[in-house]
């Protein structure tokens, strides 16, 4: 019989022992029995928290974006401007628990496994979301909703392509250099924005007015 009390722990090592074997792994093809020997716990005992391999995987996924989320709301919370709120952003999704090489790996299985699974698909859908949205806080305030709307999957695209470069191991980025890479995009689209609405009208411009003139 379980102890009371240690659900909780062996079921948090379960879903940590599931992250570092799927990364390990680097697919969704480990076992159950191999999930448990990472635990340190039976299989029958896995099975028993979380029921089927899919399951305890949905919950692995879970257990990750309840840990960005809380990451994302601690800073946001610390950022005093609309352009600290978006380097908060970017910041969190390459910390170093997040672009840990197992971690990524087990991300990419979960978007490989969301072209099969419906409650995958629904979880990752759910992560794009939350990062949109949480760009689209610091984003909308200074340049408004059409080009932060932009912008804002502009550096979603960005973030989640360095995660698939960070996969490939030929040509590793770090994590520095990775929220440097994504900075400058954003700090790109917003100049160019800011050119673009104190650029004079071509109609209303001197140069115009004398070509007009000669005409």
């Amino acid at each position: 019989m379980p102890k009371i009390g240690m659900e909780p722990v062996r079921r948090k090592a379960l879903v940590d022992a599931a992250l570092k074997a799927i990364g390990h792994h680097g697919s969704l093809s480990v076992t159950m029995s191999e999930i448990a020997r990472e635990a340190g716990v039976s299989p029958a005992l896995a099975h028993h928290y979380f029921g089927s391999k899919e399951q305890l995987l949905i919950e692995t996924i879970r257990s990750l974006l309840r840990q960005l989320k809380a990451d994302a709301g601690l800073a946001l919370s610390q950022a005093e401007t609309p352009r600290a709120r978006i380097s908060a952003v970017i910041r969190v999704s390459f910390q170093a628990g997040q672009f840990a090489p197992d971690v990524v790996a087990a991300w990419l299985a979960f978007y490989s496994q969301a072209q099969r699974s419906e409650a995958v698909r629904r979880l990752l859908a759910l992560y794009a979301r939350r990062l949109h949205s949480n760009l689209m806080s610091g984003l909308t305030p200074l340049c408004g909703t059409h080009d932060a709307d932009r912008i804002a999957d502009g550096a979603a695209a960005m973030i989640d392509g360095l995660y698939i470069r960070q996969s490939l191991k030929a040509a590793p980025l770090s994590i520095e250099a990775s929220v440097a890479l994504v900075e400058d995009y954003v700090t790109g689209q917003l100049h160019a924005v800011t050119a673009e609405q104190i650029a004079p009208h071509p109609a209303l411009s001197p140069q115009a007015g004398r070509g007009k003139a000669k005409c």
